[in-house]
């Protein structure tokens, strides 16, 4: 082959990288957006179904779990199918679900449309994240698996503030028949445009999958993600609580600082995805290290003006670069097994989810909220400490 062709093929090949990535990143827009929408319409469909405020939040707990408990064996079981077809599927899937929520008129009937899609959403991103690796160019995996994870970024700066407020002018019901059109939409843009010919894992047996599992090193990188993330979300989840209690920031303003947020978040998602091909667990070390300070500063230094927005960068620019250090992290612990590696740090990333909201709910009723940066600050050193371990053991 003259060099030439070959150079016309290896930018073949980094086109194609990118559309998929583009595609998938789009798409877990939409999944994200399904996933944590509904804290925004909780009160609204709560009084709708006669629902507490509190039994209709175990909808999100069922969601959370759900990814947790059911992630590591589905993305084993569909390892070996056709990406595209998958991926179609599950988005039609998604659609499907959003709709059943739109028009449920029992609890039950929410709780079914909202386990359907805690279903797909690990297989989702165990088989995007490899998927968008063996497509990249060489050394530029981490990057297009950062690519994708922009659809979380862009769903927590656009799509769950954008869907609440399109709740109050079309319903809550509105807002999940948006969300089954834009699911739709993405189904039949994957089918028409992602390259058929993706390669995928042959078929294994479940039991020779589940191996993994015994890997030492792999279950260490797992922890630390259990551990990451509960850092995180002990003080996300109360994020705009104590922008409003601690900073005094208006009611009314919040969801304009927690966008603000998710806009620095766009810089973390780029320095987490041009790092981790380098050294993803150093990077995590890293990162961790910088969101320790970041959310100590942050409630240390609520009401502060400049000193509290610059706590806050920190902690945005660590959170969101996380998501992709943690992911491409865990797969590159388990390479014979990618789409399953990366199905489990989805299942840890929930499970530290769920662990961090209680923690942080716990610290709040006892210590009270100013205490939350330094019990999510502990995590993190925890997490650090962990991972400098896992550094050595390596």
């Amino acid at each position: 082959m003259s060099s030439l062709d070959s150079s016309l093929a290896l930018g073949h090949s980094a086109a194609r990288a990118r559309l998929s990535s583009v595609l998938l990143a789009i798409s877990a827009f939409v999944i994200v957006t399904t996933e944590f929408l509904i804290v925004g319409l909780l009160p609204a469909l709560a009084r709708d179904l006669g629902l507490s405020i509190a039994r209709a939040g175990q909808l999100v707990t069922l969601f959370a779990f759900t990814v947790m408990l059911a992630g590591p064996p589905l993305t084993a079981l569909l390892s070996h199918f056709n990406r595209r077809r998958l991926f179609v599927v599950i988005l039609v899937l998604f659609a499907a679900s959003n709709a059943l929520a739109a028009v449920a008129e029992q609890p039950w009937v929410l709780a079914l449309a909202r386990v359907l899609p805690a279903l797909a959403l690990p297989v989702f991103w165990g088989t995007a994240s490899e998927t968008a690796v063996r497509l990249a160019p060489a050394g530029q995996g981490g990057r297009a698996v950062a690519r994708i994870y922009l659809g979380i970024t862009a769903a927590m700066l656009f799509g769950i503030p954008l869907g609440t407020l399109a709740a109050d002018a079309i319903g809550w019901r509105g807002s999940f028949w948006l969300l089954a059109a834009l699911s739709l939409l993405m189904a039949g843009a994957l089918a028409l445009w992602m390259p058929a010919e993706t390669s995928v894992e042959p078929r294994r047996a479940l039991g020779e999958q589940a191996r993994v599992l015994r890997q030492p090193w792999l279950l260490g990188n797992v922890l630390l993600s259990v551990l990451v993330f509960t850092a995180m979300f002990a003080a996300y989840t109360y994020l705009a609580d104590v922008l409003e209690r601690l900073s005094r920031v208006p009611a009314g303003q919040v969801g304009w600082w927690l966008m603000g947020f998710g806009v620095v978040g766009l810089l973390g998602n780029a320095l987490g995805g041009r790092w981790v091909d380098r050294a993803p667990l150093g990077a995590t070390i890293a990162f961790c290290t910088v969101l320790a300070v970041g959310m100590l500063a942050s409630v240390g230094w609520a009401g502060q003006g400049a000193l509290t927005v610059i706590a806050l960068a920190l902690w945005g620019i660590a959170h969101t670069a996380l998501f992709p250090l943690c992911q491409v992290r865990v797969m590159r612990a388990a390479p014979q097994a990618q789409a399953l590696a990366g199905t489990l740090n989805v299942s840890a990333a929930n499970a530290g989810i769920g662990l961090g909201a209680l923690l942080g709910g716990g610290v709040i009723e006892r210590f009270g909220l100013a205490s939350l940066g330094l019990a999510a600050a502990a995590v993190a050193v925890l997490a650090i400490a962990a991972g400098l371990l896992l550094r050595r053991w390596q």
